[in-house]
């Protein structure tokens, strides 16, 4: 039986639609006092990210062993993405750096972002990067998640006309080739979606690579790209959306799949896809058909993934409502229903606890800067 505090901080949190840790008291950032308060909310998600590309421990090594010399410092193994916990949240993080510059010109801490970002974007580091990256067995490693956010990276410094960042987009190019080759010999052979929550999920990562390849011009990735979601999703009915979220989500299966087919179908054939695939959603503009994650303790780094969801599913439903028929009558309740998950996701993103500063950030400015909407993000 629930006690009676426990009690009231679920009735609280459903109240106001935030997690439990995230309440209207708080900042809108959730940053601590000790965050300088002049900074703008896109500053203070650099911070964040400024504060652990750099920062070697703690961290989370994932990789299969083939020797004693694959025990190793992080920096030793892969020399430009070892801080953040682990190797995506680095690569995302490095991301989240980059889009500043591009879309943040009177960011106050430009001159510590390109510093960083000097530091690990050199030939030497992405030379042992590819070196790591081609050793036996590690073709599979960060997919799809991470390599997807890696292309992401791409994309952000293909767009720039900054010339500091294009001669960055060049250094990272040889792990750009060995990624998308892998990724081309790998797509073929996948014969289902994986529809987790987490790091597994397809839909997200083939959101991210689909849009890095409308952006770079890569046409025989796209192509592959667009054949397989088409195989694996134009048929889908009837998502069960009120399964979600599960306890240790940061994607929504339903939601991101949806995001992903509006990139790759006109407005029309999105809206009547869209009705099969969650018939229920509402006409009448209201807000709380879907209700946000809820967080009981955000120093548990696999239980704060439900900050994550409420960031990524804001601009799941952003995408979905931007890729509709202009006067569709659900538009109103999906932009009301990313409101609130934006709300709740922006509030829950602190320099408290490691086990969400090392990665929500990046959600956070992928969601502020609407970056699913730009660039190359939407079908014809």
């Amino acid at each position: 039986m629930l006690n009676a505090s426990l009690k009231t901080l679920l009735a609280a949190a459903a109240l106001f639609a935030l997690p439990a840790h995230a309440m209207p008291e708080e900042s809108a950032t959730g940053m601590s006092e000790t965050t300088d308060a002049k900074l703008s909310l896109s500053d203070r998600f650099a911070r964040l990210a400024l504060d652990c590309v750099h920062r070697e421990y703690p961290n989370k090594i994932s990789h299969v062993m083939q020797s004693d010399d694959d025990a190793r410092a992080p920096h030793e193994l892969t020399p430009a993405f070892y801080g953040c916990f682990d190797w995506h949240s680095s690569v995302h993080g490095h991301w989240l750096l980059v889009r500043t510059l591009n879309t943040a010109p009177e960011s106050t801490l430009e001159d510590e972002i390109r510093t960083k970002l000097a530091q690990s974007f050199t030939a030497q580091n992405i030379a042992g990067e590819l070196a790591y990256y081609q050793r036996e067995d590690r073709a599979s490693f960060e997919r799809p998640y991470g390599i997807a956010w890696f292309l992401q990276l791409i994309a952000e410094l293909e767009e720039s006309s900054d010339p500091q960042l294009s001669e960055w987009r060049e250094t990272l190019r040889p792990l750009e080739a060995e990624i998308v080759a892998n990724t081309m010999v790998w797509l073929p052979k996948l014969s289902y979606p994986i529809r987790l929550g987490t790091h597994n999920q397809t839909a997200f990562a083939f959101g991210l690579i689909l849009d890095y390849a409308r952006t770079v011009g890569d046409e025989a990735l796209e192509e592959t790209l667009i054949d397989k979601i088409r195989s694996f999703h134009l048929e889908d009915v009837n998502c069960p959306i009120g399964y979600e979220p599960s306890g240790e989500d940061f994607l929504s299966p339903c939601l991101m799949e949806a995001d992903l087919m509006r990139r790759i179908l006109p407005p029309q054939e999105f809206a009547t896809w869209l009705s099969g695939f969650l018939p229920e959603l509402p006409e009448n503009g209201r807000a709380d058909w879907l209700a946000p994650g809820i967080v009981l303790d955000p120093s548990d780094g696999k239980l704060v993934h439900l900050d994550g969801v409420n960031l990524s599913r804001a601009w799941a439903l952003e995408g979905m409502a931007a890729g509709l028929p202009e006067r569709d009558p659900r538009r109103a309740g999906l932009v009301a229903a990313a409101e609130v998950h934006k709300k709740a996701g922006i509030a829950a993103v602190s320099d408290e606890h490691y086990s969400g500063s090392h990665w929500l950030a990046s959600f956070a400015t992928y969601l502020e800067t609407r970056r699913g909407l730009t660039g190359a993000g939407k079908a014809d």
